[in-house]
């Protein structure tokens, strides 16, 4: 068995317990393997694994690893192996990540929003996104700001956009704080949703991607759908090295 399988037979069995502890279904909670810094070998071995979604932070760098993550499309089928960019996006990159992305996890601003639709169409396709929320104070993190003008008049706008395919939000948790403030994060996430469904009806915002590898469990907890989890699956990673 190779490390590989070992992590992900732990995560699983980590998961289920948290989904359990949460009164949920583990079918509930979807897995994506955030992938980045890791060559296509790697996302090869997981998509044998039985994984499907992979998240990336980098257009270029993905770029470098889709033609090796092509070989693994085949092998597990085109519309099975999804490749989501989680990372920020800068909207000058909208057209190259509406080529080789099956799908947008951090639009943050009606600027992107008006590039990659007009990337999709260009490409006639329907691109999933998630509205990156920014629920922190860290400046290093990214995302709409909830109560902002600008947050509004996107939520305004995102019906008249006919190529792209809203799903939901996705937010990431501050760093180095307790587990109470770590789940007032997920839990804000889950409100802001219920409250911008009701108010926007034309949107679907069904999908929540909170918790990462070390905090997972709190955003299962809170009504995550989908987490993503790198660390916990692949080992620490390595900066210096290049995929």
């Amino acid at each position: 068995m190779s490390v590989l399988s070992e992590n992900l037979e732990r995560l699983e069995a980590e998961i289920a317990a948290a989904c359990r502890a949460a009164g949920r279904t583990r079918e509930s909670v979807e897995l994506m393997a955030v992938s980045k810094t890791y060559p296509a070998e790697t996302m090869q071995e997981a998509a044998a694994l039985g994984l499907r979604l992979f998240g990336e932070n980098r257009v270029q760098e993905f770029a470098l690893k889709a033609l090796r993550a092509a070989e693994f499309r085949r092998v597990c089928g085109e519309d099975k192996v999804r490749v989501h960019v989680i990372g920020h996006l800068q909207s000058n990159k909208a057209l190259r990540a509406a080529e080789i992305f099956d799908a947008v996890d951090s639009l943050d601003s009606l600027k992107l929003a008006e590039r990659l639709n007009e990337a999709a169409g260009k490409l006639t396709k329907r691109l999933p996104v998630l509205l990156e929320v920014k629920l922190s104070t860290e400046e290093t993190k990214a995302g709409l700001d909830p109560n902002s003008a600008d947050a509004a008049l996107l939520l305004e706008r995102l019906p008249e956009f006919a190529h792209l395919e809203v799903q939901g939000l996705m937010t990431i948790a501050p760093f180095d704080v307790n587990d109470d403030e770590t789940r007032a994060c997920f839990r804000q996430l889950r409100t802001l949703r219920d409250q911008w469904a009701h108010a926007h009806p034309r949107l679907n915002l069904n999908v929540l991607s909170m918790g990462m590898s070390s905090d997972y469990p709190l955003a299962i907890a809170e009504g995550a759908t989908r987490i993503r989890v790198g660390t916990a699956l692949f080992g620490r990673r390595n900066y210096a090295e290049k995929p």
